[in-house]
């Protein structure tokens, strides 16, 4: 259900009431768009509506959304063109579960299409069944691998290997994929930092990309901030949006750790990685009212 369909009754209404805007925040709140992210979205339905008296609640909301989401943002990949051979990387972490490894596999399918070139780097190397998954995405986009046979070797040493790889192929971009444990705090800080600068060494580092589970809403949030303490996150990829209530949370990690989202994924195929689009996805969330 939208954020929408259950604010049908309210924003169909004329002048909006105090309840109407208690409603309308109860609303919002349940969607994880978040405390402050609610205020500042309250505040652009408001001031929209007392300018222009013939404005609809739901078009005053759908504006006050789009502004807040930023449609100017800049959500492409840092990578250089093309079949150039100029080696560009890109980092994805996230905690285990949310799709993170799948992510890869999907964005390396994106780029191939795009015409790009590909190298994986199987850097989670603490949960033996992502080298693996890994592989067969390889498999099947047609995209070489580079892994450690060896369960638990240091994520770093496979990263630079992969990096090397790719540049030694001259492949425009490396997709490198990490572990996801939360368990200590320190310990991840200290992995991906190592990460990232050892590939940083032989590959310009283009993006962190940090997946996340739209379902999740607020706890979401708070492994981001985790995240974003260990490294410099560039861009969110939402996984599991389709059919979700809590869309929201796109907007409250945004505000939270001000970079845009990237890519959202949409449902279980191979294909259902896409780009996301602020309007669109505004729509989504008001177009049942």
């Amino acid at each position: 259900m939208t954020l929408g369909a259950t604010l049908g009754a309210v924003l169909r209404r004329g002048a909006m009431s105090t309840d109407d805007y208690d409603a309308l925040e109860e609303a919002l709140l349940l969607a994880d768009v978040g405390a402050a992210s609610a205020d500042v979205i309250l505040d652009g339905v408001r001031s929209r509506l007392a300018a222009n008296a013939e404005l609809e609640p739901r078009e005053a909301l759908r504006e006050a959304l789009i502004e807040i989401i930023d449609p100017g943002a800049d959500r492409s990949l840092a990578l250089g063109a093309p079949g150039k051979g100029e080696t560009r990387s890109v980092i994805v972490v996230g905690v285990n579960g949310v799709g993170k490894t799948t992510t890869v596999g999907k964005l390396a399918r994106v780029l191939v299409a795009d015409g790009y070139s590909v190298v994986l780097g199987a850097a989670d190397t603490f949960r033996a069944a992502a080298a693996d998954q890994l592989e067969t995405w390889g498999a099947r986009v047609g995209v070489p691998v580079e892994r450690s046979e060896r369960d638990g070797a240091d994520p770093a040493s496979v990263a630079f290997a992969a990096a090397e790889r790719a540049v030694g192929d001259s492949t425009d971009a490396l997709l490198i994929d990490t572990a996801g444990r939360l368990q200590n705090k320190a310990g991840l800080m200290d992995e991906l930092g190592k990460i990232v600068r050892v590939v940083g060494k032989v590959v310009p580092r283009a993006e962190v990309l940090l997946v996340l589970d739209a379902t999740t809403g607020q706890n979401g949030l708070a492994q981001a901030k985790v995240f974003a303490e260990a490294t410099a996150i560039s861009g969110i990829v939402l996984t599991k949006l389709d059919g979700s209530a809590k869309g929201g949370i796109v907007v409250a990690v945004q505000r939270e750790l001000g970079v845009p989202v990237k890519f959202v994924g949409l449902g279980e195929g191979a294909d259902d990685l896409a780009p996301f689009d602020p309007i669109a996805f505004v729509d989504s969330l008001v177009g049942d009212a």
